[in-house]
């Protein structure tokens, strides 16, 4: 058995050993920042998973960490760990398929920003949704799943939580900015931050302001890419 294998191995033994929340934390931690090198030890992820479940915060953030790095060889396990009746391994399930972008986490994510009762949970999906890597599809499959993306996060412009609409504004620039909408869905991603952008319609000063500041920066992408023919830059948050 290599150097490295015998090193995950022994920090999924760490985590399936811990006695304390700060020891599972300490394990967990270890193992996200394991190097797999060119393959991906499948206990590893498995483990990953399982920690999203239990009841600590921080064991469960470095999972996520975790399995963001693993990318997207750590979706499908994911999604095939959602249980209903677990709504903490849920929550933290959002979070790690939005932070890994794969197309497969589509509809939880869409779920998750429509009707989930966490805040910081749909506000991760806003995110995750203006994320999602579409580079490599077909066109026509490309054009399907951005208009569902987009049409998710113009629902979530109306959340009752200013830091989600906060995230779609985020959102919202960074589907422009990485996926390039064709004109017509263009303008409704401009008109919506334009709407998070008033005063009469937005009560949150912060909110206002990233709406703007997401319009500004397109505005000035479109410019630039029609004076150089350059391909948008990547959004800052």
């Amino acid at each position: 058995m290599s150097v490295e294998m015998s090193t995950i191995s022994d920090h999924i033994r760490a985590v399936q050993q811990a006695d304390s929340s700060q020891a599972m934390l300490v394990a967990t931690s270890a193992l996200a920042s394991c190097e797999h090198g060119e393959s991906v030890n499948t206990e590893a992820i498995s483990c990953l998973v399982e920690v999203l479940g239990f009841n600590n915060p921080g064991a469960a953030v470095a999972a996520v960490n975790g399995l963001i790095q693993l990318g997207p060889v750590a979706v499908q396990p994911i999604l095939d760990s959602l249980d209903p009746r677990n709504y903490g391994a849920r929550a933290w399930a959002v979070r790690a398929l939005a932070g890994i972008g794969d197309v497969r986490g589509l509809d939880l994510l869409e779920e998750a920003l429509a009707s989930d009762v966490g805040p910081s949970v749909r506000r991760a999906a806003a995110c995750g949704l203006g994320s999602l890597r579409l580079e490599t599809l077909e066109p026509r499959q490309r054009a399907e799943l951005r208009q569902r993306a987009l049409e998710a996060l113009l629902a979530g412009c109306h959340d009752g939580e200013w830091v989600v609409r906060y995230a779609v504004s985020v959102g919202l620039e960074t589907l422009a900015l990485r996926l390039d909408p064709p004109p017509g869905q263009r303008l409704q991603l401009l008109e919506a931050l334009a709407r998070l952008a008033q005063p009469e319609l937005e009560e949150t000063p912060v909110v206002r302001l990233r709406a703007s500041l997401a319009g500004q920066r397109l505005q000035t992408a479109a410019q630039a890419a029609t004076a150089h023919g350059d391909a948008p830059a990547a959004a800052g948050r």
